[in-house]
C-alpha cells in the first residue's frame, strides 16, 4: 500500500498545527538569502497537499510542484484551484526520478520529506536530479529530522483527532530507521467508524553525509540552521534546515 493512500484526504485536518505560514516565511528567507539570482520560479519537491505551494504562489512565485503520491496531488490540485497568481503546475513524480521541462531559480523540500527516501543512493540521485533542474546560482532549501527527535519517538504512540477523524501513530526507531504504523478512523455518514491502516518508514541522515552528497552533486555554500531559527542547529532542534547554491 502506498503511503498516504488513505491519509491524504485527512492530512490537512491532522496537520492543522504545523504553522505553515511561519515555515514558508523561513524557507523563503533562506532561498532568497542563498540564491545568487533573482527568484521567480520555485520547485516544491514532495509538495504533499500543496499548502506551501499555495502560500508561495500567493507571494508571486511561479510554482512547479511534484509529489510521488497521486492521492496527495489530488488534494493539492483542489486546494490550488482558483488561487491568485500563476496557476501551479503539478507533476506526479518520485524524487529520485525528477524530470522537468525547464530549470527553476530555487527548489524547496519541506517537512522531512527527504527522510522518506530510505536508501542513501536515492538521496544522492535526488540531489543529482536537482542539480539538473536548478539554474546555476539558484538555491536549494530542505529540512530533515534531527536524530534527537527520532530517538525520542521510539516506542511512542500519538493520537491526533479532529471531529470525525482520529489518527493513531505508533513508532519504532532502530538502526537509523523510523517505522510507524498509522491507524486512521473516519466517521461515516451513518455514524459508524471506518478504519484504515498505513505503514510509513523514514531514515535518519547525518548533517555530514548530506553535506558531502550535496557537494558531490554540484552544490556549494552548504549551510545548516535550527528549526525555523537563523542559527546553527543543536540537539534540541527537531528539524534541521539546509540551504545551498547550485554551482
Amino acid at each position: 500500500m502506498a503511503s498516504y493512500e488513505f491519509l491524504a484526504a485527512s492530512y490537512d485536518e491532522l496537520m492543522r498545527d504545523a504553522d505553515y505560514t511561519r515555515r514558508a516565511d523561513f524557507v523563503e528567507k533562506l532561498f532568497l538569502r542563498a540564491a545568487k539570482r533573482e527568484v521567480r520560479t520555485v520547485l516544491d519537491l514532495a509538495c504533499g497537499t500543496g499548502t506551501m505551494t499555495c502560500l508561495l504562489t500567493g507571494r508571486g512565485y511561479e510554482m512547479i510542484s511534484v509529489d510521488g503520491s497521486e492521492d496527495m496531488l489530488m488534494e493539492a490540485r483542489e486546494k490550488a484551484r482558483g488561487i491568485g497568481g500563476v496557476e501551479p503546475l503539478f507533476l506526479h513524480q518520485t524524487m529520485p526520478k525528477l524530470d522537468l521541462n525547464d530549470t527553476v531559480d530555487a527548489a524547496i523540500c519541506c517537512l522531512d520529506s527527504l527522510n522518506y527516501l530510505t536508501g542513501p543512493r536515492d538521496v544522492r540521485r535526488t540531489f543529482e536530479r536537482l542539480r539538473l533542474f536548478v539554474s546555476p546560482g539558484g538555491a536549494l532549501v530542505f529540512d530533515v529530522h534531527g536524530r534527537g527527535k527520532l530517538e525520542a519517538m521510539d516506542g511512542q504512540a500519538y493520537l491526533d483527532e479532529n471531529g470525525d477523524v482520529y489518527c493513531v501513530w505508533r513508532t519504532e526507531f532502530r538502526r537509523d530507521l523510523l517505522d510507524y504504523c498509522v491507524d486512521l478512523f473516519t466517521r461515516r455518514p451513518d455514524g459508524a467508524w471506518e478504519r484504515e491502516t498505513e505503514f510509513h518508514r523514514q531514515r535518519y541522515y547525518s548533517v555530514a553525509d548530506l553535506t558531502q552528497w550535496l557537494r558531490e552533486a554540484g552544490f556549494t555554500a552548504v549551510r545548516t540552521y535550527g528549526d525555523c531559527r537563523m542559527r546553527r542547529p543543536n540537539d534540541s532542534d527537531g528539524r534541521i534546515y539546509f540551504s545551498c547554491v547550485r554551482k
